[in-house]
């Protein structure tokens, strides 16, 4: 059996970066991703692209419905490698810090906390103003891995998709998966 990992969605900008994560999986065959996506996601996804939404769950092995709070991934026993959310929303990593356990994104981010799994969120927002940076300390106590999107140009990217690709490798690497180029990135 594969190891599952879920991927949430949430409406911050950036959904270019989570089709992108869900290609690669689907592709490498590694991970059985279980993906949950916020209204607010849904209709970035519209405004930001030209995809359906269809499209996007269709790179995922099974979804779920947001208001759908006792889905399975939302146990404990729902074993996982862990949650990406990609991109996350200020609004999503309050609620988290929170336990805010109003939607499947956040209950099922607070189970993996309390349950010592990873939790990344690739906050997407910026600027920060010091409300953010103090639920973020409480994220980072708590055990998250709070990964902002945040180029590098060690590699030179040229195009926007490098730019994308590489920011994909750094969560795959999170979870000690295969990055883009082939190895896990440090």
């Amino acid at each position: 059996m594969r190891a599952r990992l879920i991927v949430g969605i949430s409406g911050a900008t950036g959904s270019v970066y989570a089709r992108r994560f869900l290609e690669v999986l689907k592709v490498s065959g590694q991970i059985e991703t279980h993906l949950v996506i916020t209204k607010a996601a849904k209709r970035t996804l519209v405004e930001e692209t030209s995809w359906r939404l269809e499209e996007l769950e269709d790179l995922a092995d099974a979804v779920y419905d947001i208001n759908h709070v006792n889905a399975c991934i939302s146990s404990g026993d729902f074993t996982t490698k862990g949650m990406v959310i990609i991109p996350c929303s200020v609004r999503s990593m309050a609620a988290i810090a929170l336990s805010l356990d109003d939607n499947l994104l956040v209950k099922t981010a607070t189970t993996t906390l309390r349950t010592g799994r990873k939790l990344v969120m690739v906050i997407r927002e910026t600027p920060l103003h010091i409300g953010h940076i103090k639920i973020m300390l409480r994220l980072a106590e708590a055990g998250a891995i709070l990964l902002p999107p945040i180029p590098t140009f060690e590699r030179r990217p040229r195009t926007l998709q490098d730019l994308v690709d590489q920011m994909v490798d750094r969560v795959l690497a999170e979870f000690q998966l295969s990055a883009l180029g082939g190895k896990p990135q440090g």
